[in-house]
C-alpha cells in the first residue's frame, strides 16, 4: 500500500473548494500572487508536497503515485466530497494523476506550465538538467534553470522575488529535490491522459522552454474537454511573474463550467 504524508496546509477564501498544488523545489507560498483573485472565488486548499515547505519529509525514496496519496490523504482528511483542482509544473502531473485514480472527486483541473508528449530529443534535454545538478551540484546549475524559469525584464526588475525562489530550492533538502525532479523528468502522461474525461484549463507561457506550447498543445488534444490558454512572452515561472492574470484564467474557466 502506498504511504501517505500529512502534508503542511493552509484554508483561505470561500467559494466551491480548490485545490493548488506547486511545483519542484517550491512551496505553498509560490501561489501567493494568485490567492487574491482565487480567494474571492474558491475555499483555497494550498499545501506543501512532502519534503517542501513545511509538511514532514518523506523516508526514502517516492514516485508519483506516493505525491498522488498525499493529496488525497489531504482531501479525506478534510472531508471534501469534490473539488477542483490546479497545479503547476510537477504539480500539472500530479492533478491530471489524482483525477485518473479519483475521478469521482474531481470538478475541474488545472494544467499550468505541464508538459507530456516529450520527444526523445525533449526527454534527454530534461534528463541532462538531471544528470548536471548529480555531476555538478544543484547549487551549480541554478543559474541556467533561473534563465529558463524567468523573462529577462522580471530577473531585471524584481531580484528580489528571484532569489527568494532560488533560496528556498538550495535550502530544502537536495535528496527530495532531485527525487521530484526526477519525477518530473521521467513523467509521461501522453499515453493516459485520454482517461481523464474532466473539464481542464491547460495553460503554459509561450517562451517556456520545457513545457512549450507544442506540448501543451499535444496535451489539448489528448484531452476530451479542455481549454488552451498560451500566455504571451512568459517563461516557466507564470505564478511568480503573472500571478493574478494566471488566477483570473483560472476564474474565468470554472464560471464558463457553472460550477461558481
Amino acid at each position: 500500500m502506498t504511504q501517505s504524508i500529512d502534508c503542511a496546509y493552509s484554508i483561505e477564501g470561500e467559494g466551491p473548494p480548490l485545490f493548488l498544488i506547486h511545483g519542484i523545489g517550491a512551496a505553498r507560498d509560490t501561489w501567493r500572487y494568485c490567492m487574491p483573485v482565487l480567494t474571492k472565488h474558491f475555499t483555497v486548499i494550498n499545501y506543501d508536497l512532502r519534503g517542501h515547505g513545511k509538511s514532514p519529509m518523506p523516508k526514502g525514496a517516492f514516485g508519483l503515485d506516493e505525491l498522488v496519496a498525499d493529496l488525497e490523504a489531504l482531501r479525506s482528511k478534510l472531508g471534501i466530497e469534490q473539488a477542483h483542482f490546479a497545479g503547476h509544473s510537477l504539480g500539472g502531473m500530479i492533478g491530471p494523476a489524482y483525477a485518473r485514480k479519483y475521478p469521482d472527486r474531481v470538478l475541474s483541473i488545472g494544467l499550468l506550465s505541464t508538459a507530456a508528449g516529450r520527444t526523445e530529443q525533449d526527454s534527454k534535454n530534461v534528463w541532462a538538467v538531471v544528470h548536471a545538478m548529480e555531476e555538478k551540484g544543484i547549487a551549480n546549475i541554478l543559474p541556467t534553470l533561473k534563465d529558463r524559469w524567468y523573462t529577462d525584464a522580471f530577473l531585471e526588475d524584481h531580484s528580489d522575488i528571484v532569489q527568494r525562489r532560488m533560496s528556498q530550492v538550495t535550502g530544502m533538502s537536495s535528496e527530495v529535490f532531485m527525487n521530484v525532479f526526477r519525477i518530473y523528468a521521467g513523467t509521461e502522461m501522453l499515453p493516459w491522459l485520454h482517461e481523464v474525461k474532466h473539464p481542464c484549463l491547460v495553460l503554459t507561457g509561450e517562451n517556456d522552454g520545457g513545457c512549450n506550447p507544442r506540448l501543451n498543445l499535444l496535451i489539448d488534444q489528448e484531452l476530451d474537454n479542455s481549454e488552451l490558454v498560451i500566455l504571451p512572452d512568459l517563461k516557466h515561472s507564470i505564478l511568480l511573474e503573472d500571478g493574478a492574470n494566471v488566477a483570473r484564467h483560472m476564474v474565468k474557466f470554472v464560471e464558463t463550467l457553472g460550477m461558481m
